[in-house]
């Protein structure tokens, strides 16, 4: 009988049965057909929605008793299953991943599969953990009951008193098991095998964490005689005449019944089946998430809904909700939990959305998989719009060119039909879900379409989105992952190159455009995101899209000298993995944020706020697709260097969606700066902030802002005041000593100086390590400073002279040559010296020599730059300019020009990876507390990088541990630096943001004190 037969057609069996029905020399081979299976999983009931119901439900989650096995053969056969003997078994939670709790380890690849690609088989290295649980069902729960389970990774198979139910597949979907006749009243053993791959690990194949378990919650649930198995509510709305339509089927056992209706606020009482017209209602959208309480109720049960009335449509290659394009501000979200794997308690799921809102995050794809079926509750309630994702992913196919591929292989079209079902069925009543997703990087093929045919039929209500399919004949708007600004501009204009089939090609160009993965959101970055924003303000084919990802799959473990760090891929021993590609996100896996998500949130910020000069008005443009102002309170402040600052509240009309009004500040604003004295730099912010407690976040939470700035004359030239003294070893200056066979610094107030020059060069990000998708070198950037030497540049001396000044003084030029073993490029570089009443000024005059051409490629330099490496600790900085995150030439968007103050350990960024981090940009001036003394650093617009170790020690790290202070503090005063892009996955860095060798000349300021 072939191991997927429905358990209902073959019978229950008990677990002696099965043990002892084999007469093959292999016992285990039954089991081992049975995870070969390509149908779905047997025994249970039909797909169904997710009801809060208020029919008896007790929760199996707890400690359950737990054994793990190495593989299917190799688990035992004892009858373990009635809970009688229960040597070798532990205690483990449920839900849990069972890798966190101690039983074996984790393992992370991104497309590769972690075992021989032989669909259907397992390999067999397979952990198989049995689960076990005793509980006492009272008598509310008969006659009738089932079991429901809310996620088992991978392949389950289920025992209720020794009876087989059936087996789960689909590791993110519910399984529901009718155990009536089979539950008894008082004491029950619940026993169920998991074992970590099957079949189904071949279509299950995301970019994640490879962690088995029951990791979703286990419940027994009565089923009352007059009950509900189902409901699908239909709630329309008409954006042209605010009418609201509403229909609701009700069923039990696939068949319509009799139930009644209620919608209090309404005023509605009506029976299931029967389509209600209002003439009234206001409309659901993530902007006014309006939710409508609503019962369903029959004799026997009666469940809860939350209605949202809101209508879909795509014209003119536009995506409308309620008659309105929108555009999505969205991010890519997994389940993980740094401690608990694939377990993310509610809690935590609360605090991250109310996150995401609170960094105007409005749209969520669930990738790539149905999330916690409480989490669409939360979405609808709060406030997003939800690509609902299939547990659906094939890519460890791609690397032998789909070969195999089950999207395209009819032995599979039933198990993939089945993931389609139970993804819609779950999940079809939230208003927040605005498409189905059939599943991601799987491919093309028929199932693909059979798939879309179904749910197509199911629900046509909603959109199909998928995005392998290109030519897009399946789906309904047309997506990509990672498409360049260049391209994306194109599509948004409709005239992206054609495809061959005309009738496709015209299809496709009707569709909406949407990214659902872009600007890759891994270390340092992402960059270009604002050019993405304009496009999508620009063209309204442009749905907008979901950054790559929300959240790092970091796992804590304990770090050698004490304490924790994230781990990542490869630190668990495995055999094969992708590395720290895991380590991608917005937020770290505690669900810190990152620099990105703060530079995110003024990105696709609702609100534009741009100052007129001179500061006696500012303009405000509501991008809101549905929102007026008038949740938001405006205020302003002024700041100046002084320490005065001024500020206050203006009332601003409110301001209708996508529209722009002009709102004139006090008149003491422009007053106040007028009155200030030249040498004063004063900064004007201007926030939208909320005016009164939300779902989300409290009154005064700051949801966007803009800015002006009036810079204080420039800093004045250090006059060449002082004499070159000249001794047998070194030069002093002033303040400083040079070594007179180098001529670079040794002290500088009394700081001792161990290293000082020109960098081009920093220790490579994620990014750096990336290849650029469509860059004319196939080399990651990090392989191309290599091999140009530009992390081993090393001086030569030309000369040091002296120059006499028209201040009386003289100038200590030290004129020098760069260059790095086998390389003829190089550079000239000139450190000219001024002192003068302690302060001392220089001036860095660079010049590039020879050809900077490398493997046929031109060299892109990292940054030009000066390193200064004083042989004391820096405790504190403080400075004005961007602030208080890092910034770079294409991030930073979030940073505020003003002034800030941070301890040394906070101004560098934790990514999981070390890399080039910290870098405060237009700079123009700072204090650092080092050795006991402070050092002032002035000039023209600067970036400040401060560290207490070297680049070498960052470019050599893999974990944060390894990062120790040496008692040094490393400095970065840079003239110009390169953008960091988004090339870990996608583009490289624009072209405005590149850096090519090129000439410069700047100036810098350094004073010593106390």
């Amino acid at each position: 009988m072939p191991a997927h037969t429905p358990a209902a057609t073959r019978g229950p069996r008990s677990a002696s049965t099965a043990a002892s029905s084999s007469r093959s020399l292999d016992l285990a081979a039954a089991d081992v057909a049975e995870l070969a299976s390509m149908g779905p999983g047997r025994g249970a009931l039909p797909a169904r929605v997710y009801l809060e119901s208020d029919a008896p439900r007790l929760s199996l989650n707890g400690e359950w008793q737990f054994r793990l096995s190495s593989g299917i053969r190799t688990a035992p056969n004892d009858g373990w299953q009635d809970g009688r003997d229960l040597s070798g078994f532990t205690p483990l939670p449920v839900p849990s991943s069972w890798n966190m709790h101690g039983h074996g380890s984790p393992a992370y690849t991104n497309v590769q599969f972690p075992f021989a690609v032989e669909p259907p088989h397992a390999p067999d290295a397979n952990p198989v953990g049995d689960h076990l649980v005793t509980f006492d069902a009272g008598p509310e729960f008969f006659p009738r009951a089932l079991l429901r389970f809310d996620g088992i990774d991978s392949a389950g198979t289920v025992w209720l008193n020794g009876v087989e139910l059936g087996t789960t597949r689909g590791s993110r979907l519910a399984h529901e098991f009718d155990v009536s006749g089979i539950l008894v009243e008082g004491a029950n053993t619940l026993a169920v095998r998991v074992a970590q791959f099957s079949a189904a690990s071949y279509v299950e194949d995301q970019d994640m964490w490879w962690l088995p378990g029951i990791f979703r919650d286990v419940t027994l649930q009565a089923r009352p005689e007059d009950g509900i198995d189902d409901v699908f509510v239909h709630a329309g709305y008409d954006p042209g005449t605010g009418e609201g339509t509403f229909r609701v089927e009700v069923s039990r056992a696939g068949k319509a019944i009799d139930a009644v209706v209620r919608v209090p606020e309404l005023g509605l009482e009506l029976p299931a089946g029967v389509e209600h017209h209002i003439s009234a209602v206001e409309p659901w959208s993530a902007e006014i998430p309006r939710l409508y309480n609503a019962t369903v109720s029959t004799p026997g049960e009666s469940v809860a809904l939350q209605l949202g009335f809101r209508s879909i449509v795509i014209e003119d290659a536009q995506f409308k909700v309620n008659g309105r394009r929108i555009l999505l501000r969205g991010v890519n979200r997994h389940e993980h939990h740094p401690r608990l794997g694939r377990v993310v308690p509610r809690d935590v799921v609360e605090a991250e959305l109310r996150l995401m809102k609170q960094h105007n995050i409005n749209a969520i794809r669930t990738s790539h998989y149905p999330p916690h079926p409480e989490f669409l509750a939360l979405a609808d309630r709060l406030g997003f719009y939800v690509v609902l994702e299939c547990d659906l992913e094939t890519h460890g196919f791609h690397s032998a060119g789909w070969a195999q591929n089950p999207s395209d292989d009819p032995q599979w079209e039933e198990a993939l039909l089945d993931r389609m079902r139970r993804t819609v069925e779950r999940d079809k009543n939230h208003p927040s879900v605005i498409m189905w997703s059939l599943g991601n990087e799987a491919g093309t093929g028929r199932n693909l379409a059979a798939m879309s045919r179904w749910t197509k039929d199911r629900d046509p209500s909603r959109p199909i989105h998928y995005e392998g399919d290109w030519s897009s004949p399946d789906v309904d708007v047309y997506s990509r992952m990672y498409a360049s600004q260049a391209e994306t501009a194109l599509i948004g204009q409709g005239i992206e190159p054609p495809l061959e089939d005309a009738e496709l090609d015209a299809r496709r160009r009707a569709m909406p455009f949407v990214l659902c993965e872009y600007v890759h959101a891994m270390g340092n970055g992402p960059g270009g995101m604002s050019e993405y924003q304009d496009l999508f303000d620009k063209y309204p084919r442009l749905m907008g899209g979901f950054v790559w990802e929300w959240l790092e799959h970091g796992i804590l473990v304990p770090s050698p000298g004490g304490g924790e760090h994230f781990a990542y891929g490869g630190d668990f021993g495995e055999e094969v993995h992708d590395g720290n590609f895991v380590t991608d996100g917005l937020v770290d896996a505690n669900r810190k944020p990152r620099p990105g998500l703060l530079d995110f949130k003024k990105v696709i910020a609702p609100l534009r706020i741009e100052i007129s000069p001179p500061w006696s008005s500012f303009t405000v443009r509501n991008g809101q697709d549905f929102a007026d102002t008038s949740a938001y309170r405006f205020q302003y402040k002024v700041e100046d260097d002084g320490g005065a600052r001024l500020e206050g509240t203006v009332a601003v009309a409110p301001l209708a969606a996508q529209s722009t009004a002009a709102v004139e500040l006090p008149a003491e604003v422009a007053g106040y700066v007028a009155g200030l004295p030249q040498d004063r730099t004063a900064v004007l912010t201007v926030s939208a902030v909320l005016a009164a407690d939300t779902g989300w976040a409290a009154a005064g939470h700051e949801v966007a802002w803009g800015q002006a700035a009036r810079f204080a004359s420039p800093v004045a030239e250090v006059p060449a005041g002082d004499l070159v003294e000249a001794g047998d070893d070194e030069l002093r200056l002033g303040t400083a000593v040079f070594n007179r066979t180098t001529g670079m610094p040794t002290s500088i107030g009394g700081l001792p100086v161990e290293k000082f020059g020109l960098v081009l060069w920093w220790a490579p990000t994620d990014n750096d390590l990336g290849r650029e998708w469509g860059g004319p070198d196939e080399r990651p950037l990090a392989i191309q400073w290599k091999d140009a030497g530009l992390d081993r540049m090393h001086p030569r001396l030309l000369g040091i002279r002296t120059e006499s000044s028209r201040d009386g003084g003289e100038h200590l030029r030290v004129s020098t040559r760069m260059g790095a073993a086998d390389k003829q490029f190089g550079l000239l570089v000139d450190y000219v010296w001024a002192s003068s009443s302690g302060s001392l000024a220089l001036r860095t005059q660079v010049r590039p020599v020879g050809e900077w051409v490398n493997a046929g490629f031109e060299v892109e330099w990292a940054r030009i730059g000066l390193e200064l490496v004083l042989g004391s600790e820096t405790t504190n900085v403080q400075w004005f300019g961007q602030g208080p995150h890092q910034s770079y030439p294409d991030t930073g968007q979030g940073a505020r020009t003003g002034w800030f103050e941070l301890p040394l350990g906070e101004l560098d960024v934790d990514y999981v990876r070390p890399q080039e981090s910290g870098a405060r940009s237009g700079v123009r001036s700072a204090v650092l507390q080092t050795g006991g003394r402070e050092l002032r650093i002035s000039g023209e617009p600067f970036a400040l990088t401060v560290r207490p170790y070297s680049m070498q020690a960052l470019d050599a790290a893999t974990h944060r541990p390894d990062l120790v202070p040496d008692g040094r503090s490393y400095i970065y005063v840079d003239h110009a630096m390169r953008g960091v892009g988004t090339a870990a996955c996608g583009p490289g860095v624009l072209e405005p943001y590149r850096l090519k060798p090129r000439q410069a000349d700047f100036e810098v300021v350094l004073n010593v004190q106390g």
